[in-house]
């Protein structure tokens, strides 16, 4: 009863209080406005162009290379590499740690690039899964008409064993139940947004920064003081395009990495009203699967996805081998 009546409380807040007095067009070109004063801001304070080494490894030779501290990154090592080191490399390790792709070094360093193919599968491929999400928050921020109140909840862990990337979303419909013609027209605009092959950013911000960039959101204006607070008062912000979320990341550095995927389904979050849980499957580009496997991939990734979100649950980087946690 009590949880019944917080549920009915959220979604009163949502239809009045927090009604943004910007339109969804004009409140996403202010998140990126103040995305890109900030990007600006932090790469003034960097002053004077310090080099650092960069000592690369991979399995056929090293390479040091000289690079500018805090504003070189790994695609930018990548791209000194060779051409096909560039185009395939997914995520990097930095002194053993996994590092975005588009995230600058910040001093000497070992660098290694993993591609979705690398030993170090469980890494990359959580970091494949945990896109995936973030890019389905990014379409289905974007295909509902304007009128339909649309907020982005969260995307739980990967757990690749659970057969579905996934993004929980609060949507203004009651029992909503797509057609198959939407969940057709939902997998078309995920392939036209990944086939502009387009780079993902990462930047750390503030906690009151951030509560500004998403004060049109009130679901994503009562996890923020919760994210700092466990993460030493920084909000990690990726953006892909104009599309800008939440997450600890890692994530893959540029969406040309996603091969054939699909939206499989979309299922009511119970005792969550007017949440909708969306759920796909996806492969990194150059796998290539018959129909009939891929089929059997679809229909496991439309089965209800029973992954948890917690603010807390994105410190463990190790979640493609997480044991699922039930709602029920």
């Amino acid at each position: 009863m009590f949880q019944r009546y917080k549920n009915l409380c959220l979604t009163s807040i949502i239809r009045s209080r927090y009604k943004s007095i910007l339109s969804k067009v004009e409140a996403k070109e202010r998140r990126n406005l103040l995305f890109e004063e900030e990007k600006k801001r932090q790469r003034s304070t960097v002053g004077r162009i310090e080099k650092i080494e960069v000592k690369y490894k991979s399995p056929v030779e090293d390479i040091t290379l000289i690079m500018n501290k805090s504003i070189s990154t790994p695609t930018d090592c990548a791209k000194h590499i060779s051409e096909g080191v560039s185009n395939v490399s997914a995520l990097a390790m930095v002194d053993g740690l996994p590092w975005d792709m588009n995230r600058p070094l910040l001093q000497n360093c070992e660098l290694k690039l993993l591609n979705l193919l690398s030993p170090e599968n469980k890494i990359v491929n959580a970091a494949f899964w945990r896109t995936c999400s973030f890019i389905l928050g990014a379409v289905i921020d974007m295909v509902f008409k304007p009128e339909i109140t649309v907020h982005l909840h969260s995307f739980p862990i990967p757990v690749i064993k659970s057969g579905s990337f996934i993004y929980d979303v609060y949507i203004d419909l009651v029992d909503w139940k797509p057609t198959n013609e939407e969940m057709h027209a939902l997998s078309a605009q995920y392939v036209k947004l990944i086939n502009k092959e387009l780079p993902i950013d990462r930047i750390e911000i503030s906690e009151s920064l951030a509560l500004d960039m998403f004060q049109d959101n009130p679901i994503k204006i009562s996890q923020i003081p919760e994210i700092a607070n466990s993460n030493n008062n920084k909000i990690t912000l990726y953006r892909i395009g104009d599309h800008i979320d939440i997450s600890k990341g890692p994530m893959i550095g540029n969406s040309s990495l996603i091969g054939r995927c699909t939206i499989a389904a979309v299922h009511q979050v119970s005792n969550q009203e007017n949440l909708y849980r969306f759920q796909g499957v996806a492969l990194p580009k150059g796998i290539l699967l018959n129909q009939y496997a891929y089929g059997m991939l679809q229909n496991r990734a439309k089965k209800l996805n029973t992954t948890t979100w917690s603010f807390l649950s994105e410190e463990n980087n190790e979640e493609a081998d997480t044991e699922m946690v039930h709602r029920n």
